[in-house]
């Protein structure tokens, strides 16, 4: 009892902690602003971002993933708001803005309800409430889309592809997409496997020029300047092994004496490889694709025999390639025979912005399929990469799940009217967060008019007196008129899963930094060495 009055240390002195309030402000803070960050891009009008590394490379996009993903983040609360982001764009390929900016709003809301003295529980609880009943409103107000509705999928492409670099193309590069998604459908389960839609980038060229190849390209050249550089009705060999002679299991010394056994030894190497060739001629096959080596000789032998043959082909592209050609992938060339072999129409070597490629096209049913970004900059061919990998995203959540919503932010206005007519229904404090979070999915159109130059205020009167009219769910926010109009219409269409995939992740994510109520954080030592978890200056808000 002598120590009664001495302190008792807990923790290292090189920690710092936040408690209560402290830390539940200091957490929804950088939640908030790693939002208005990307809030600007949202939108058909909204803005780009310049992003520079260490090393001086640049990107320029609106693409909310990329901007998040690429951004030099400290904060611990920050970094679970990325994490929206990122699974936004894992699981349907567009939407992370929206999720992000959600998720912000619905942090700010839940300051203001902290601020009157409301457990976080209580909010929490009533988040949880309103998620629940805006997942089911809004698979209410869905549509149905038909797989073999390509205008509808067109219209799908199309919005997503509006508001990034590539809008001035947007008609040509939502048809190529809708071509390629649809090609690449699995008959038997109706599920679209993305990575069997190959994108090539090519910069030198307008953005017009992007096309679809029903078939694979492959950043390659011939192994030989004598091979023939195009095969029509191409039979196509698909190698996992090198066309030389093998190295010996072991280390493994031959001792040779004698001269003539010297030539011997040679000319057995020779024919070795000159028999691999053969075997390989013997198929009928007139284009090799090797995924190994190809010796100097065997290349001389393949170009005599006028076989086009490619070598350390990637895995990835071998499996494209067996998908759209037909072929099987063979281990041993002993093992090839003809029912092996794929076929294409054209196989061809053509120069695009100065590099040689291979062109495996006119496949009769490819499972795989390439479309060729062109784009006058790198910049711009990895922006228009970045827009038709994202309308990939929602052409392909469109088709599987078969429902679509209204855009221009009218799914969302109509979301919170009837989650406000739910909260009466709910007893308790809990009515005030299920309000809060109605009044945070109204960010969404009140960004759009923002980032349009337009009255949010105005607007957002505008589209809640349409939306208490009869059948006036679709209506939402055309941004080049400034006027309310039936967004179905118009054709600014979204997958249901995008909206409610973006709800369920903004939810969780505001949801798990409102339970945080202690911070304890380990801070850089003086010699630059972390001790403990890097958690950035918790105290500030940069970043």
């Amino acid at each position: 009892m002598a120590m009664a009055g001495a302190p008792i240390v807990v923790l290292p002195q090189n920690v710092k902690r936040y408690v209560g309030r402290d830390a539940q402000r200091m957490n929804i803070l950088a939640g908030r602003i790693i939002a208005e960050t990307v809030r600007t891009t949202l939108g058909p009008k909204g803005m780009d971002k310049m992003l520079v590394d260490e090393l001086g490379d640049i990107i320029v996009t609106n693409d909310g993933v990329t901007i998040l993903k690429e951004m030099s983040v400290e904060h611990p609360a920050a970094k679970m708001l990325i994490e929206v982001a990122k699974t936004q764009e894992k699981e349907v390929g567009d939407g992370t803005t929206t999720a992000v900016v959600i998720a912000g709003e619905l942090l700010k809301k839940a300051e203001e309800l902290l601020d009157q003295n409301i457990h976080p529980t209580v909010i929490i609880n009533g988040y949880e409430l309103a998620r629940a009943k805006a997942i089911e409103e809004v698979k209410n107000i869905a549509k149905d889309v038909k797989p073999d509705d390509k205008e509808m999928l067109k219209k799908i492409a199309m919005t997503s592809i509006t508001g990034k670099g590539a809008e001035k193309a947007r008609g040509h590069l939502a048809d190529i997409v809708v071509e390629a998604v649809t090609s690449v459908v699995d008959e038997e389960t109706g599920k679209v496997d993305k990575d069997l839609i190959k994108v090539e980038k090519k910069e030198g060229a307008p953005i017009e020029e992007t096309t679809l190849i029903r078939g694979v390209v492959i950043d390659k050249e011939r192994v030989h300047p004598e091979m023939p550089k195009k095969v029509e009705n191409a039979k196509i060999a698909l190698l996992n092994c090198p066309i030389e002679v093998k190295e010996t299991e072991t280390d493994a010394e031959i001792r040779i004496t004698d001269p003539a056994k010297l030539m011997e030894f040679i000319e057995q190497e020779e024919k070795m490889i000159k028999d691999m060739v053969e075997k390989i001629a013997a198929t009928g096959a007139n284009v090799v694709f090797c995924q190994k080596g190809i010796d100097d000789l065997a290349q001389y032998y393949l170009a005599k025999k006028g076989i086009l043959a490619v070598r350390r082909v990637k895995k990835s592209d071998m499996e494209k390639l067996a998908k759209a050609t037909g072929a099987r992938i063979v281990t041993k060339v002993d093992d090839l025979t003809a029912e092996d072999l794929g076929e294409a129409g054209l196989v061809e070597e053509r120069k695009v912005a100065g590099d040689a490629m291979i062109f495996v096209e006119e496949c009769k049913h490819p499972k795989a399929v390439t479309i060729l970004v062109r784009g006058s900059t790198e910049h711009v061919v990895e922006e228009v990469a970045r827009a038709i990998d994202d309308a990939i995203g929602v052409v392909k959540c469109a088709l599987e799940e078969g429902k679509v919503v209204a855009g221009g932010g009218a799914t969302e206005v109509e979301l919170a009217k009837r989650l406000r007519k739910y909260a009466e229904t709910v007893a308790g404090k809990e009515q005030l967060a299920v309000k809060a979070f109605a009044d945070a999915l109204e960010v969404i159109p009140r960004t759009l008019a923002e980032n349009s130059g337009l009255d949010p205020i105005d607007m957002l009167v505008k589209l809640r007196a349409k939306h208490e009219e009869e059948n006036g769910e679709n209506y939402g926010l055309d941004v080049f008129e400034g006027e309310v109009v039936d967004m179905l219409e118009r054709g600014v269409v979204e997958p249901l899963k995008v909206k409610t995939h973006a709800i369920d992740s903004a939810t969780e994510a505001s949801v798990m930094l409102l339970r945080i109520d202690d911070v304890i954080a380990a801070e850089k030592s003086s010699k630059g060495e972390d001790k403990g978890g890097d958690m950035g200056d918790m105290g500030g808000d940069e970043f």
